[in-house]
């Protein structure tokens, strides 16, 4: 059983939930930059929900279909086709050998998951999946997928078709709020710049990508200058370099940096960083931690639910 790329797409690679334990080794998370529509996506052909999945980036692959699966895909919504004719988001689809499964053009959103229902025949290194495009090691080869690869499905059980409830069915508007705690250096910055950094409507930049993510818009003023000792870094950290423009690190960024942080992204919004893309809009809303905690509780409540179902 087997899935083989007519056309690979733009950045299409193996990805679960990420690495954990292992940054202060220089080794970043890597996984799903959407990990919650990863999860949604297993959900759908009854995998574990942390298993690994296919993260397609804005230009999705054409994948020819050589045995009977179940699939499903779940966050970015693209022009989908199965066999020329339309398949949609949030359900399981059945599929047979000689079917051919196309991303066309993408209308919201930045990144889907298609999930296999079965077990894919692909590398494990620091008990993750994941592949990590920049160290080239995890998931397939160690890299994105090419034109003409074929990758093996270890097993592919007969399952319940499914249709995700339209309560965990997300959109993706192009516009973002991000709710932000503070950061390890937040008080050595003055108020005017966190003002600034709060009030401000940024856009992506051009130069995002799964190491970072650069905002453009109006510079964060800092009238003295906050020398700090390289420290770790993590998803979501907001990092303020001298240009002023805010620079959030992401799941295959670099362990550590030099930058002081201003904020950082909570934990329950980190998804929405997969779904950015080059001319979006995002804010961001200060919360406190404890605010932080209880929206991330509400979150695991809320994928629990599903699962009990």
């Amino acid at each position: 059983m087997s899935l083989r790329f007519i056309q690979a797409g733009q950045q299409t690679s193996i990805q679960d939930v990420g690495r954990s334990g292992f940054m202060h080794q220089g080794i970043s998370k890597s996984g799903a930059m959407d990990p919650l529509s990863l999860q949604l996506a297993n959900w759908l052909v009854s995998n574990p929900i942390n298993q690994a999945a296919i993260e397609v980036t804005l230009a999705g692959p054409t994948i020819e279909i050589t045995e009977h699966l179940s699939i499903a895909i779940c966050g970015a919504e693209f022009d989908l086709s199965l066999n020329d004719a339309p398949v949609f988001n949030n359900e399981t689809i059945k599929v047979r050998a000689g079917d051919v499964l196309a991303f066309k053009g993408i209308r919201q959103g930045a990144r889907a998951y298609l999930a296999i229902g079965g077990k894919l025949d692909v590398d494990s290194s620091f008990a993750s999946q994941s592949t990590h495009l920049m160290a080239k090691f995890g998931g397939y080869n160690g890299r994105q997928f090419q034109s003409d690869d074929v990758l093996a499905v270890l097993s592919a059980p007969d399952i319940k078709k499914r249709v995700l409830p339209e309560a965990y069915q997300p959109s993706f508007t192009g516009n973002y709020l991000l709710r932000c705690c503070a950061g390890i250096e937040t008080e050595q910055f003055e108020q005017e710049s966190l003002d600034t950094f709060y009030d401000a409507t940024y856009v992506v930049s051009n130069d995002s990508n799964r190491m970072g993510l650069r905002l453009e818009g109006e510079p964060v003023p800092m009238k003295t200058s906050i020398e700090i000792i390289s420290s770790g870094l993590t998803q979501g950290s907001i990092q303020l370099p001298p240009s002023g423009f805010p620079i959030i690190s992401s799941v295959d960024g670099q362990t550590i940096g030099g930058y002081p942080r201003i904020a950082n992204v909570i934990s329950s919004d980190l998804n929405i960083l997969g779904q950015l893309k080059a001319g979006d809009k995002i804010g961001c809303l200060s919360v406190s931690r404890e605010k932080a905690w209880q929206l991330l509780k509400q979150k695991q409540t809320f994928l629990d639910k599903l699962l009990l179902e």
